[in-house]
């Protein structure tokens, strides 16, 4: 089995993806001709080259203008759609998918909109794929902690819907600890904890140690920097935290895959994960990580079945869930072998 072949038919489990950040340049051009919009590109290659950016800011800057074609429940059920469609095909078998509603209330669409359109795609593909989609509810760090809380609020009749919480967004001058009132309340309410420490940020390392000492978290996104302090590495390894990490989009907002470092978790016991965070615009969903990630890491058959080991054992999947996946990965490992 080469190795192309081997990851292409590993079973997997994702847990860092932005399901705003799956809008493909040919769905954003058909949401726009559906709702009258007229946007400021000839076409979709035009699009895709306006992709243009070097650092988080610059990205999100194009991220948060894409999504103003989203407007209806349709629009968000064919966007889920289609990336539960992608997943399935790259055999993703269970997925805890991020969600910004701020992004969406923020201008004026309702809250009810986006969930019922997500989860009412994700419950179809789950009958007709086998595809399970979970989704997790971000909160936006550059806006006040008091609309984080008043989303939560907002979330809190649709809680069967809704998994977990997250944060994301842009980390500069927006700590962990500005929604530490949140994250609480919402652990109270049920919902499982994770935040991301983005790569490379100032004060990263004080933010992971935030998000593991003052938050509490379940997981933590991204936190690769956790490496250049061993007692953030020993606090992980005790709490049996895992990281999702993302070696494309790393190499576009910072100065690499980050793969020595990704290598390195591995080695000493860390449960890393590899995930695809915005495909759209980082091109390439989970296989195309992980095939980029392959040789610059030194990944062996065994490293990435241990990859999906760790992306299921640090999921909220249901037990029965985990169980299967399980299996069904150590059926695949042996007949790899």
């Amino acid at each position: 089995m080469t190795a192309d072949t081997f990851i292409s038919g590993l079973p997997k489990a994702e847990l860092h993806l932005h399901i705003e950040g799956t809008l493909e340049p040919e769905l954003k051009f058909a949401l726009a001709r559906r709702n009258g919009i007229d946007l400021p590109y000839a076409d979709e290659a035009a699009l895709r080259a306006a992709y243009d950016f070097d650092d988080l800011p610059g990205f999100l800057a194009v991220y948060y203008e894409g999504m103003t074609v989203l407007r209806t429940e349709q629009d968000f059920y064919d966007l889920a759609a289609a990336y539960a469609a992608k997943a399935h095909s790259q055999n993703i078998r269970y997925a805890e998918i991020f969600f910004d509603p701020q992004a969406h209330t923020g201008r004026g669409v309702a809250f009810d909109t986006v969930i019922r359109g997500l989860t009412r795609a994700l419950g179809d593909a789950e009958r007709e794929t086998g595809f399970r989609g979970r989704l997790v509810m971000c909160f936006l760090r550059d806006f006040q902690a008091e609309f984080a809380m008043a989303t939560l609020v907002q979330a809190l009749p649709y809680k069967e819907w809704i998994i977990g919480v997250g944060l994301d967004s842009d980390e500069a001058g927006n700590p962990p600890a500005k929604f530490a009132e949140v994250f609480a309340r919402a652990r109270a309410e049920g919902f499982r904890l994770t935040m991301h420490c983005d790569v490379d940020q100032r004060n990263s390392t004080e933010h992971i140690r935030q998000v593991i000492e003052e938050i509490g978290v379940d997981r933590i996104d991204h936190g690769v920097n956790a490496l250049e302090d061993p007692a953030l590495i020993a606090a992980i390894l005790e709490r049996g935290l895992g990281l999702t990490v993302c070696p494309i989009s790393n190499a576009h907002v910072t100065d690499g895959l980050k793969a020595e470092e990704i290598r390195a978790l591995l080695d000493q016991g860390v449960k890393v994960t590899v995930n695809s965070d915005d495909p759209a615009y980082f091109p390439g969903y989970v296989n195309e990580n992980l095939a980029a990630l392959r040789e610059p890491a030194a990944l062996t058959d065994e490293d990435l079945l241990r990859l999906q080991r760790n992306a299921i054992e640090i999921s909220w999947a249901a037990p029965a869930v985990r169980e299967e996946f399980l299996a069904e990965l150590a059926a695949y490992g042996a007949a790899g072998r």
